[in-house]
């Protein structure tokens, strides 16, 4: 009795040690990851971004170069691809959906229902709010935040097994989960100024923007995508981002440029007259 006892507490001490070691293991694998997220570099972001956007390039359908929207989005935004000391890439999402997104990396995804929506000049507005992202580093600070979040799941999981099965399969879907980040009202703000300025500097009508957002206020719910943050669900306050616009079109003096080229209409002449003799 006293060595079945004996042979049951070493097979119990034995089992401790090992689930100890394996917390142990756990904790200094979640450790690293956080370490990895502090010292992660910007090269090493933008290498993450462009493997997650392949993924949910070859993921999706995509408008082929001869597909009329890829066309029309050539037509807008090829002579942007390199702005800003940022090389850019663009493509069309055939998706019914009023959406569009940029990542760190500089790759620009227009949705099919925003261009059904939306005139020429305010896609560019919205793809110039986008860019802002970009430029100010916020795609890249959801990448570390991502990070971050990832290790504080590990650092948890080591001491719980239901909830280390979740974390691992987390910790898989980081990249999925930074194009779904919902930005802080500052960065959204500060990304309409950019969005803003890009109308501006390049001559575009900067009055699209406040119609854009205008558009977005009219617009009720649609449908969202599987992976992808509505544009609408994102942009919560539109109407009034629209109206802080329009204050500084008319500080600039441009809010009475029309949003889109006044189209001339053709006067039909007249049928000359028969005289009767």
């Amino acid at each position: 009795m006293m060595r079945m006892l004996t042979l049951l507490t070493a097979t119990l001490l034995f089992n401790q040690i090992a689930n100890a070691q394996l917390d142990a293991g756990r904790l200094l694998d979640a450790g690293k990851k956080k370490m990895a997220a502090m010292l992660i570099s910007d090269e090493e972001i933008i290498q993450l971004t462009t493997q997650q956007v392949i993924k949910m390039d070859s993921a999706s359908k995509v408008a082929p170069s001869n597909s009329p929207y890829f066309v029309r989005l050539n037509k807008l935004f090829a002579k942007h691809k390199n702005y800003d000391g940022m090389a850019l890439n663009y493509k069309v999402y055939l998706v019914d959906e009023v959406n569009a997104f940029a990542c760190a990396d500089g790759s620009i995804r227009v949705f099919k229902g925003l261009m059904d929506k939306f005139t020429d000049n305010e896609i560019l507005s919205v793809i110039g709010h986008e860019i802002g992202h970009v430029k100010n580093k916020d795609t890249k600070d959801a990448i570390k935040k991502a990070y971050n979040t990832s290790a504080a799941k590990d650092v948890v999981a080591s001491t719980n097994k239901s909830v280390a099965t979740i974390a691992d399969s987390q910790f898989g879907a980081i990249g999925e989960a930074v194009f779904n980040t919902k930005f802080s009202r500052q960065q959204e703000s500060e990304a309409d100024v950019y969005g803003y300025e890009f109308l501006k500097i390049n001559k575009y009508p900067v009055m699209a923007m406040v119609n854009a957002f205008n558009k977005l206020a009219s617009l009720n719910g649609g449908t969202s995508q599987k992976g992808f943050e509505s544009i609408l669900a994102s942009h919560p306050d539109s109407k009034k981002r629209a109206d802080a616009i329009l204050e500084k079109a008319k500080a600039d003096g441009l809010d009475k440029i029309p949003a889109e080229p006044i189209k001339a209409t053709k006067v039909k002449k007249k049928a000359p007259v028969k005289k009767k003799i």
